[in-house]
């Protein structure tokens, strides 16, 4: 493969580096992602992004500063439509005492989430849709889903939703506790925000991946 761990270290720190720290073992995890992704792309369609530098941006770092900006209370996440696993994926390795579910309805794309989290002990995979699972967590999180479809899922999953899109205003009654610019220009923004909550629901079991 010519894209080495060198040249995806090389790249990824110095995007990120500014902006958030990571070891040289997270690299490798991330490392070993990408060239499984890049991989699996070659036969199927898990992401639309198929230049490597931008791929690097676009997936790993714009994973990892949502990931560093969100709140401190929040630890426990389902990642809604992760599809090839952005953004939990770098948040599972970014902080491994998250815990990260990676939800996902197109079984193929589900395989690869599971494949890909193998040394994972903090991600769980499910392969279902999100208006069919039930339970709670601190909060919800993604990226290429419509935002009107993740909002639909409070505050019946979780109270506080983290957001990774384009530069849009959210709902009225959404109450929007940061909303920071991505560092990469493009109009795109991190949305972190909260409802509150009706009747407290029993929580779904953690398993996973290699379990």
């Amino acid at each position: 493969m010519p894209y080495d761990l060198v040249w995806f270290a090389a790249q990824l720190h110095h995007q990120i580096d500014p902006y958030v720290g990571v070891t040289n073992e997270q690299v490798e995890a991330l490392y070993r992602h990408f060239e499984l992704l890049v991989r699996w792309n070659q036969k199927m369609n898990l992401t639309a992004v198929r230049n490597p530098e931008e791929m690097v941006v676009r997936h790993y770092c714009e994973s990892l500063f949502f990931a560093s900006r969100i709140p401190a209370d929040w630890s426990d996440f389902v990642d809604i439509g992760s599809g090839a696993g952005f953004p939990g994926i770098p948040m599972a390795i970014l902080r491994p005492e998250w815990r990260v579910t990676l939800l996902e309805a197109q079984q193929r794309k589900a395989v690869f989430l599971r494949e890909a989290t193998r040394k994972l002990g903090n991600v769980a995979v499910r392969g279902d849709r999100a208006e069919k699972i039930t339970g709670s967590f601190r909060a919800i999180v993604s990226r290429a889903v419509d935002p009107a479809e993740v909002l639909s899922l409070l505050p019946r999953l979780s109270t506080n939703v983290g957001l990774l899109i384009g530069d849009t205003e959210l709902a009225q009654d959404i109450e929007v506790l940061s909303r920071i610019n991505l560092p990469w220009g493009e109009k795109r923004v991190a949305i972190y925000a909260s409802v509150s909550r009706g009747t407290p629901r029993a929580e779904l079991p953690f398993v996973p991946c290699g379990t």
